[in-house]
């Protein structure tokens, strides 16, 4: 959908411009390209550490593919932790604990790979187990400790999107440089007549136009698609976090899983009739 909208974009513009007489090769000035994209490259290399820069690659090239946190992903979630919390409450808490110490080889985990390819999503999961098994935390204090998990969580993966905000914001003012430059060319050529100089004066506006242009028809929408795909991984990991919690604090597995339900939104979230089915359906594992 990402590609279609970049699409739609460039068509209609396009589409547009030719409509009204314009000529698409004009637009097509190598010198604007080189500055602007030169000045946004070193924008970004001067604003992003390392890290920051791989999360950036990384979560653009989710949103080219279409991932994202699908109802099924909370389905599969969901009854994990169920099937989790069941094993505690019929064997004791301890017996989860080589599930959790090695999620990999877990016959639990692997009932659900959606959880399991995801590397933050298996850690998040047995984070929020281990202090219950070790016995070194109260139920009541487990939910502030991964609350602060969750907001480093939520401030990392905010990083990129802030980067991309960013260029966005930057490119109209990049443009305006490679407009200028242009105008600056145009006037040491001003004896060559009015042909040559009205041919710079195009190439310095496509310059402008090219900025604005990348700025609100892809760079702003990537990052605020980018925006959405974090707040849905955050919902699944606030998920784990009100699940769990409200087991630990004595609740039993299926009103703990049932808390957790009911904070998903809608188009995520499975309906009650539907959820207690999918539980009823699921095979105990050993």
């Amino acid at each position: 959908m990402l590609i279609l909208g970049f699409l739609i974009v460039i068509g209609a513009t396009l589409g547009g411009f030719i409509i009204a007489g314009g000529n698409p090769i004009l637009l097509l000035h190598v010198s604007e390209f080189v500055v602007i994209g030169g000045i946004a490259a070193g924008i970004l290399i001067i604003a992003t550490p390392g890290n920051v820069l791989k999360n950036l690659i990384a979560q653009c090239t989710a949103a080219f593919k279409g991932g994202h946190v699908g109802k099924h992903d909370f389905q599969d979630l969901l009854k994990l932790l169920y099937e989790l919390f069941m094993m505690g409450r019929r064997n004791g808490i301890i017996v989860l604990e080589s599930h959790i110490v090695e999620p990999q080889t877990s016959a639990v985990f692997a009932k659900y790979p959606t959880v399991l390819k995801e590397k933050g999503r298996v850690q998040f999961v047995c984070s929020a187990f281990r202090p219950l098994i070790d016995g070194k935390i109260k139920p009541d204090q487990l939910g502030p400790l991964l609350e602060a998990e969750l907001e480093t969580k939520i401030t990392e993966s905010d990083h990129p999107v802030h980067i991309l905000q960013l260029i966005g914001d930057s490119l109209p003012g990049v443009g305006i440089v490679a407009a200028v430059l242009g105008i600056i060319n145009t006037m040491a050529s001003i004896s060559e007549g009015p042909e040559k100089v009205g041919e710079k004066v195009a190439a310095a506006l496509t310059g402008t136009f090219l900025g604005v242009f990348a700025a609100y028809g892809f760079v702003n929408p990537l990052a605020h698609r980018i925006k959405h795909s974090n707040s849905c991984e955050h919902m699944y990991y606030m998920c784990i976090l009100q699940a769990v919690s409200a087991y630990a604090r004595g609740m039993a597995p299926l009103m703990a899983v049932e808390v957790a339900r009911r904070a998903l939104e809608s188009d995520v979230q499975p309906e009650s009739a539907e959820m207690e089915a999918m539980l009823k359906a699921i095979s105990p594992t050993g």
